[in-house]
């Protein structure tokens, strides 16, 4: 197994910094995914490049979205032949301290996506926790399993195999909307999904680029999607339901 992180990036170069110094650390690749960002970033990046050797820069010449992003840094750790990426946000919302430990039990459990569970502070704006709890009763559904705790932290270890074949195989919500389908679809293939804490916080003065009323339109649509997903899939998903709990039962 090898190794190493993967940082969405737009416009958050300054961050970005102080998250890869965290990380540099553990002596391995930093795929840092520059998602079509303004000048100043630009400069930031090109300054982590030339100050971290294991920094690998991914430049996109447009604006796509995170989905996009994130892909792009798979195809590239896909490239590089690593076996797992940490995925991590620029903006420091995430505890990279909980790294160390993510990395720890996806050597654990190889197959697995090891994924955060946020756990936050005062900062949490209201209306991102109401969406957060919708979204994830609409995964228990989606999925007929309670095994699911979160489907919106960027903070997770993907088997990069897995994932990449994932994405050139479906046609994957390019912006906020990726996180949750690349999960659901993750599970439908019977891959673990594995859940622990992670601190997230919302820093004051800190750079979101959630757009409340388009970017819930676009998560709702990726819902209709996976719903019908889930109806052509139900009677596996009702058989695999069903064996789950006859082996808890036998237990």
């Amino acid at each position: 197994m090898s190794y190493g992180f993967l940082i969405p990036v737009y416009n958050h170069g300054r961050t970005a910094v102080s998250v890869v110094e965290r990380l540099s650390g553990y002596g391995l690749p930093v795929i840092l995914v520059d998602d079509g960002s303004d000048g100043e970033t630009k400069t930031c990046l090109a300054g982590i490049a030339a100050a971290f050797p294991q920094a690998v820069l991914v430049n996109r010449a447009k604006n796509g979205g995170k989905g996009a992003a994130v892909s792009s840094g798979i195809d590239k750790a896909h490239e590089l032949g690593l076996s797992h990426v940490l995925q991590i946000d620029a903006d420091g919302q995430h505890d990279a301290g909980r790294a160390a430990f993510f990395l720890e039990q996806s050597a654990v459990h190889p197959e697995a996506a090891v994924c955060g569970a946020p756990v936050f502070d005062d900062s949490v704006p209201e209306s991102r926790k109401n969406g957060r709890k919708v979204s994830n009763a609409w995964a228990r559904i989606v999925s007929l399993s309670s095994d699911i705790t979160d489907v919106l932290c960027g903070f997770r270890v993907y088997p990069v195999e897995a994932v990449w074949r994932l994405i050139h195989r479906y046609h994957f919500d390019r912006r906020m909307g990726f996180d949750i389908e690349i999960l659901i679809r993750l599970y439908w293939e019977r891959i673990p999904l594995i859940f622990h804490p992670v601190s997230v916080v919302y820093p004051e003065g800190g750079v979101s680029h959630f757009h409340l009323v388009k970017d819930n339109i676009r998560i709702s649509l990726v819902w209709t999607k996976l719903f019908m997903g889930m109806i052509i899939r139900l009677p596996l998903l009702v058989s695999r339901r069903f064996r789950q709990g006859s082996g808890a039962g036998k237990r």
